[in-house]
């Protein structure tokens, strides 16, 4: 089916076939915009030109020092420079990148280098002492450390490893780049919040990486020369892919390290910034920033916003100050956004600005790399109706699907039962198709972007001496979105007070998945003794 009755002479050959992946971006970049500035950061600004060859250095640099292809490299960095080289950089010598974000804390940070078997790890000059906390906990060979300083924020290096400019210094800009063989091999290597706990690695390739990166201009309704803005984290879902995206455009990657409104509308101002992604806190930063803080400019910026529903309150008040905010929507296991709320002017144009901010929070339809997306009963695999009413489960197909979860069969066998990937997340879907996320089956907390294990904080919280039983759910919250709220039952004879068990939880967790709220009360169960979460969540929304 598909063939031509006589296929003779019409086999693959390096002329009419190459393996698809997003390091050919950065290599074409190099050819036609080879003058044009490709990342801006503060003072440091590069061409395409000067940013192929410190990937190509740093690629060079990683293969002297023993990193062969399939090797794991770490990062421990904000979004600075060199994180963006490291997606270049780090795949360029056949290596995978595992990009770890820099809020865990040591025992978690210890857990994935542990587990990803990491030969080296960059790390900025901050995360120094929580990195050192971790290789400490670490049980395998602990990685070689590459520091990072960061003049531009002040940051200055400990004088205990090699710098990352010294190391870069020791690659050749020359270096032959180690192209995949397969698109089918692994890029990135990336770790997820699970029910578990314990996070789960996704590994992901080439193809699904450069299909990704070539889709989202599609979504964007970019064109050449945006001027892009690190706002969503590159340690999360490897940035998106927007990193690995820029370069298909000729456009300018900003940097930004801290995110506050002023240096967002400063780089809005200053260095014409046309698109940036972010978390629905970011909007609520941007919309109630005081008046000293904020910018005038001309363009509208571009918005993709993903991590829990933006407040129809808050696009209601955003756009009007120049920003057009689309909703996208998807998992560390789709390499970021996989739906987009893609908007219909012939059907929403008239519709009343409360209206129109409640259906621009929709999670929408499949982006162009993708297969199928849809939402199921689960158990049978039907579509549900598109009534907008009937809850399933929401289904992903395609080729930004990753590969499966590292050293874990069991788990990549039940996230792809039946020919598609279960995301976990509840929804209902329209009658147009579009997906609107209603509640989330994993119990996973998404707080400023960041997604929270509900179970790791529990098994915290159930490690202090008065605590009988714990349930955590998320509670509404205007500036972060989501956070933790837990319901605590007490041991017969024991006493524990809201502030105690908060700061118990502080020193074993990082802050942002610290609850914020615990709640002293006998915890409703089913006849089997199952808490109920879903009567908590309804407590947790009017504490």
């Amino acid at each position: 089916m598909g063939w031509l009755a006589d296929e003779t002479g019409l086999d693959r050959n390096p002329a009419n076939y190459v393996p698809l992946t997003p390091l050919s971006m950065l290599l074409r970049a190099r050819r036609i915009f080879s003058e044009r500035l490709a990342v801006a950061y503060g003072t440091h600004r590069k061409s395409y030109a000067e940013y192929h060859a410190r990937c190509s250095r740093l690629a060079s640099a990683l293969a002297q020092a023993g990193i062969a292809p399939g090797d794991v490299v770490a990062t421990v960095l904000p979004n600075i420079p060199a994180q963006a080289e490291a997606h270049f950089g780090v795949p360029a010598c056949g290596a995978v990148l595992n990009t770890i974000n820099t809020r865990l804390e040591a025992g978690t940070i210890a857990y994935i280098l542990d587990h990803g078997e990491a030969r080296l790890v960059l790390v900025d000059s901050q995360a120094l002492p929580v990195l050192r906390d971790a290789l400490a906990l670490m049980t395998g060979p602990a990685p070689r450390i590459i520091e990072v300083p960061d003049p531009q924020a002040g940051v200055r290096a400990s004088g205990a490893h090699q710098l990352y400019e010294d190391f870069l210094a020791t690659g050749d800009p020359a270096f032959d780049w180690v192209m995949p063989d397969d698109e089918w091999e692994s890029i990135a290597l990336s770790y997820t919040s699970g029910t578990t706990g314990r996070p789960k690695g996704v590994v992901t390739h080439h193809r699904g990486a450069y299909l990704s990166a070539m889709a989202q201009p599609i979504s964007w309704r970019m064109v050449l020369y945006p001027r892009y803005l690190t706002i969503v984290p590159l340690f999360h879902c490897n940035g998106w892919c927007h990193t690995w995206m820029m370069p298909l455009l000729g456009g300018t990657l900003v940097c930004c390290r801290d995110i506050t409104a002023k240096a967002i509308f400063d780089a809005i101002a200053d260095e014409g910034v046309t698109h940036f992604g972010g978390a629905p806190i970011v909007l609520n930063m941007l919309v109630n920033a005081p008046d000293a803080d904020r910018r005038a400019f001309d363009q509208t910026v571009e918005v993709f916003t993903a991590g829990a529903p933006p407040a129809p309150a808050t696009l209601a008040k955003i756009e009007p100050m120049g920003f057009n905010i689309t909703q996208v929507y998807g998992l560390t296991e789709t390499y970021g956004p996989a739906t987009e709320c893609t908007w219909r002017d012939e059907d929403w144009a008239a519709l009343a600005p409360e209206d129109r901010a409640a259906v621009k929070a929709r999670q929408g339809v499949a982006m162009p790399m993708m297969d199928d997306i849809t939402v199921m009963a689960p158990e049978t695999m039907d579509q549900v109706p598109m009534d907008g009413a009937q809850q399933g489960e929401i289904m992903f197909r395609g080729n930004a699907v990753m590969k499966g979860y590292y050293k874990n069969p069991q788990a990549t066998a039940e996230a792809f039962k039946h020919g598609y990937f279960h995301s976990g997340d509840i929804a209902v879907q329209h009658p147009d198709s579009y997906v609107q996320i209603a509640d989330r089956a994993k119990d996973i907390i998404i707080s400023g972007g960041e997604n929270i294990s509900s179970v790791e904080i529990e098994g915290t919280l159930l490690a202090h001496e008065a605590v009988s039983l714990a349930a955590v759910v998320a509670k509404p919250d205007e500036r972060w979105g989501e956070v933790p709220c837990a319901f605590v039952e007490l041991k017969a004879g024991h006493a524990a007070t809201e502030a105690e068990l908060i700061a118990f939880a502080r020193a074993r967790l990082a802050g942002f998945k610290t609850p914020k709220k615990v709640v002293f009360r006998e915890l409703p169960k089913t006849s089997t003794g199952k808490i109920q979460k879903f009567e908590l969540r309804t407590i947790a929304k009017d504490i």
